[in-house]
């Protein structure tokens, strides 16, 4: 592969940066793909963030619980205004929680049906009353803020975020163009779908930096480029092959652990993804919390895959069509999948769609098989969302339609390692792997790093330390 670079002098106030898929929806309360919650982070402030172990912390507010069904958020004094001015009070923040209450297709609005009445105390202060009581309550609480006065206008939130975050929306067309508001500092963000193209616009020095969706290969070429950077990190964030439950061969316990041991995860790890990707069994690392150690990762076994098949039934080639965007990494995995599935006796499919069509067929659950990322996940209420009956689109993230009575029981009694080895058993996804992070920027770039849910706060401190030459190379 030849990565030519003409030699070109760049100095601008602007730093760039070339992301895969640009975001769908800058309005918290609808955002559920990774560019928009990834976005939504610097634009907007949150109640609740989480520490290193993944335990809620305090961020615009604290807490205390009054009662099992009564919690008190007391805001900050020292909250930065909203971008259109106007102070962040408790007015605010009732005003977002009921309007994503009488949102009927907000995937989030499910989630806070449990509250039953929010009370302002004062300006700072509000209090949340419950249905029923929650402990995890307060760690839920991580939709941004919205002003309300524009909320009441029916603002276009989508198009054009207002938060007080530490960037103010500029513009959105092409690029999406946000401002640093603590030193003025303009940021970029270009949808550069191809990586080969986005490591071409790096190198020529378009862009300023990169994070994710590079192949091995051109990680390793661009290690050793003198104007470059490389920084790699473990990653947390859960790849999947998604099932429609419904489905009346998927529905068959022996076929999904058949199409579970068609898959060479150690090959495809090795060969194929970034340095730092491991393995997974479930949604949440080992080190997490709640994590579940203990879980065995499932062993490539293609005739065992056969055996299964057949005594569920099935006549081989069994044919299977697997959905998946047109960004090319994804479409590498799913032809590897396609070739190492084929040794299992499953003809797979492969329908590759660009992002936007392709998101709202997971969402509508018109497929057989998907591949998609959980991103950013914080809670082990991740699994109620995602396999609770009771939440299925557009209540919540149960893409697959699964229903399984014992899984929500257990769910009920957060018995999260038996909830975890449930779900390990009955394969309602297939785990594939837990991403590694890398970021290739500029030399003269600073401060900034991935992290290990890929997401991109680092923007808020980085930073171009000087003029760059760019040579041929």
């Amino acid at each position: 592969m030849l990565l030519a670079a003409c030699g070109q002098e760049k100095q601008t106030n602007e730093i760039r940066f070339a992301i895969t898929q640009a975001p769908l929806n800058l309005d918290p309360r609808y955002a559920t793909d990774a560019a928009s919650e990834r976005v939504n982070r610097l634009i907007y402030q949150r109640l609740v963030e989480f520490d290193t172990t993944s335990k809620p912390t305090p961020s615009l507010a604290t807490w205390r619980k009054i009662s099992p069904i009564q919690y008190r958020f007391t805001l900050n004094n020292d909250i930065a205004l909203f971008h259109h001015g106007k102070p962040l009070t408790s007015e605010d923040v009732k005003a977002t929680y009921e309007s994503l209450l009488a949102l009927k297709d907000s995937p989030h609005a499910a989630e806070f049906r449990n509250i039953n009445d929010i009370n302002i105390v004062n300006q700072q202060t509000l209090d949340f009353k419950l249905t029923i009581a929650d402990t995890h309550f307060p760690e839920k609480l991580i939709i941004g803020v919205l002003p309300k006065d524009l909320i009441e206008q029916q603002h276009d939130f989508t198009h054009k975020p207002v938060g007080n975050g530490l960037f103010e929306f500029v513009f959105w067309e092409r690029e999406l163009t946000l401002k640093r508001l603590s030193d003025g500092q303009v940021l970029m963000l270009a949808e550069v779908k191809d990586p080969t193209v986005r490591v071409l616009k790096l190198m020529r020095g378009e862009t300023d930096l990169l994070q994710g969706d590079l192949p091995p290969e051109l990680v390793k070429y661009l290690q050793k480029q003198p104007d470059l950077q490389v920084k790699t990190t473990q990653g947390t964030n859960f790849s999947y092959l998604g099932l429609n439950m419904q489905d009346l061969i998927l529905k068959q316990l022996n076929v999904r652990q058949a199409l579970a041991h068609a898959i060479d995860r150690k090959a495809i790890v090795n060969q194929v993804m970034v340095r730092d990707t491991r393995l997974a069994a479930v949604i949440l690392p080992p080190e997490h919390y709640a994590g579940n150690a203990e879980l065995k990762h499932i062993e490539y076994n293609p005739v065992l895959s056969k055996q299964l098949l057949q005594s569920a039934g099935i006549e081989l080639p069994l044919k299977l069509i697997y959905k998946t965007s047109t960004d090319a990494q994804r479409v590498r995995l799913a032809t590897i999948l396609q070739a190492q599935m084929a040794q299992a006796g499953i003809a797979l499919e492969i329908r590759s769609l660009d992002w936007g069509t392709f998101f709202a067929e997971v969402k509508q659950g018109n497929f057989q098989l998907y591949g998609l990322t959980w991103v950013g996940i914080e809670t082990p209420e991740i699994y109620s969302k995602v396999f609770g009956s009771q939440f299925m689109p557009p209540n919540g993230f149960n893409r697959g339609r699964y229903i399984d009575a014992e899984l929500d029981a257990l769910l009920l009694k957060e018995d999260w390692p038996a909830v975890t080895a449930r779900i390990h058993q009955q394969l309602p996804y297939i785990p594939l792997w837990y991403e590694g992070q890398v970021a290739v920027m500029q030399k003269n770039i600073t401060d900034y790093a991935p992290q290990s849910d890929g997401n991109w706060d680092d923007l808020a401190t980085i930073k171009r330390s000087a003029t760059i030459r760019h040579d041929a190379h």
